[in-house]
């Protein structure tokens, strides 16, 4: 019905529904993780953690694979929103090994690498992807059945490379010290501590501040350019996947700059 679809039987213009699904997978991170980093930084679940929000977003992303035209949103977009959270979450405990593999001196030119690095993997898969989709007829494959591939291609990549930091990492040292907490009080006495001493820094209070609002902001531009070109704009697929393309080369050259 043109731009209009059916999520529980309520309708929504498709972009704004993808926009309402990430937002809501934002908040349930939101929600989560300050308790449950605390929890892993208490018990030395980092790792855990992380393997856990990397194989909801990778089998939530390879769930998509069963989403055909024509059929029920509510899958999909469901299948969207753990994704989302899933690549989110594993992203804070991803980080959160910066100190443990790198010394403080190494530690922005080995994050800036990370980014680095990132930014490549992410043009490598998509040129794949792209290659499957655009050439599907010398595949003989369907248009469908190519769009489709593309996500069972996005779960092997992530699961594939995460593999290796699953093998290589440490799990995480707990830090639970002399106390005899459970596990849910003890992250949150963390999460007090921590709270406790930022009120008594008010510059990271300001920074910290800051740099939520910068992160919403360029994460927002991030997620919803593509549907901003493709619904106000009205630019074509090719063009699209061209400057999809030409941001992850910027980034890679920024990253790099950053770096040195």
């Amino acid at each position: 019905n043109g731009d209009m679809v059916s999520f529980f039987g309520h309708p929504y213009v498709n972009t704004v529904l993808s926009t309402y699904i990430l937002g809501l997978s934002y908040l349930v991170v939101v929600a989560l993780l300050p308790i449950l980093t605390s929890i892993a930084d208490y018990r030395g679940k980092k790792k855990a953690y992380l393997q856990l929000f990397t194989w909801l977003g990778s089998l939530a992303c390879a769930g998509l694979f069963f989403f055909k035209p024509g059929s029920s949103l509510e899958f999909p977009m469901i299948c969207f929103g753990l994704a989302s959270i899933g690549y989110c979450g594993g992203f804070v405990f991803y980080n959160s090994y910066l100190p443990q593999i790198a010394t403080l001196d190494q530690q922005d030119a080995v994050s800036a690498k990370g980014f680095i690095y990132g930014y490549v993997g992410s043009i490598v898969v998509q040129v794949i992807c792209f290659i499957v989709v655009l050439n599907n007829k010398a595949l003989h494959i369907t248009d469908d059945l190519a769009a489709r591939i593309s996500f069972l291609i996005v779960f092997f990549w992530w699961i594939g490379f995460s593999i290796i930091a699953f093998r290589i990492l440490p799990k995480g040292q707990p830090n639970i010290g002399s106390h005899n907490y459970n596990v849910l009080t003890g992250g949150f006495k963390e999460l007090a501590k921590v709270f406790g001493k930022i009120r008594h820094m008010p510059l990271l209070k300001r920074f910290l501040s800051a740099f939520f609002f910068y992160s919403v902001g360029v994460q927002t531009i991030m997620l919803v350019a593509a549907n901003f070109a493709a619904k106000e704009l009205h630019m074509s697929d090719e063009s699209l996947i061209s400057i999809i393309l030409i941001i992850q080369v910027v980034a890679v050259i920024g990253a790099m700059l950053t770096s040195r």
